[in-house]
């Protein structure tokens, strides 16, 4: 049996989290041949998250730091399962399709996969300023990383848990989404990215948008400089039937 952590971060989503727990297709995982456990992150929250998830049968992680990257680094030092996947606990990620994309992780042997939100498909799940700030950070992360992303700031991932030892991810905040992909392609790992759908958030939106742009755009520049002034040779990692840059055909259903 194969073993699988879902980790989602939460702050005050007490409301949405039956919503999320109930798209967790755990039989269907298990007839795959998935163990799933889920973690839920509560970050410092003040309405009973932590209480609501643990009635819904996930285990809870408390992480006392705010901070969209705090939450993750405690989530993943908690995981127990060979890969992780994750998403956010506020109904727009589609936890419902992880049979379908984990079969691609095994399929094509990737190490890290992270997933498109921005098809056309999806145009009215995200206001029209979000999905240009959205282009325009895939666009400078492209550029700068040679990543070939269509979408740098998808929280949808799904990687085998062993190569999160090896990437230099220090980020506390939302930056820390575009740094562990541009980390593991970086480290050299087969890289995939596939389209996804998208669904409109329930709740309170907590993206600034000014504020947290500008902090992607300057994470950007100093994880470039901070890359380059390391200059160390990425590790040899064999054949790569989904390196960097490549996409998978179709959508998650």
């Amino acid at each position: 049996m194969n073993t699988l952590s879902i980790v989602m971060p939460a702050l005050n989503e007490a409301p949405n989290l039956p919503r999320v727990m109930a798209t967790m297709p755990l039989e269907r995982l298990r007839a795959d041949g998935w163990d799933t456990e889920v973690l839920v992150v509560d970050n410092a929250s003040t309405d009973g998250t932590g209480d609501v998830a643990r009635s819904l049968g996930a285990r809870v992680v408390e992480q006392p730091a705010r901070g969209y990257g705090n939450a993750y680094h405690a989530g993943f030092a908690a995981a127990e399962g060979d890969v992780i996947a994750t998403g956010d606990a506020d109904c727009t990620y589609p936890f419902d399709a992880l049979p379908y994309l984990l079969r691609i992780l095994v399929a094509q042997d990737v190490e890290f996969m992270t997933t498109d939100r921005l098809g056309r498909a999806n145009r009215h799940a995200m206001c029209l300023s979000h999905r240009i700030g959205n282009h325009v950070l895939s666009a400078m992360s492209r550029g700068l990383f040679r990543n070939g992303l269509h979408d740098s700031q998808s929280g949808m991932w799904i990687f085998r848990r062993r190569i999160w030892r090896d990437l230099d991810v220090r980020a506390t905040g939302m930056v820390f989404s575009q740094e562990i992909k541009n980390s593991a392609t970086l480290s050299g790992y087969r890289c995939l990215e596939v389209p996804i759908e998208y669904r409109k958030r329930a709740g309170e939106v907590k993206l600034h948008a000014l504020r947290d742009g500008t902090a992607e755009i300057l994470q950007l520049i100093e994880h470039r400089i901070r890359s380059t002034a390391r200059r160390t040779p990425a590790p040899a990692r064999g054949p790569a039937p989904a390196a960097a840059g490549q996409r998978a055909q179709g959508r998650a259903a």
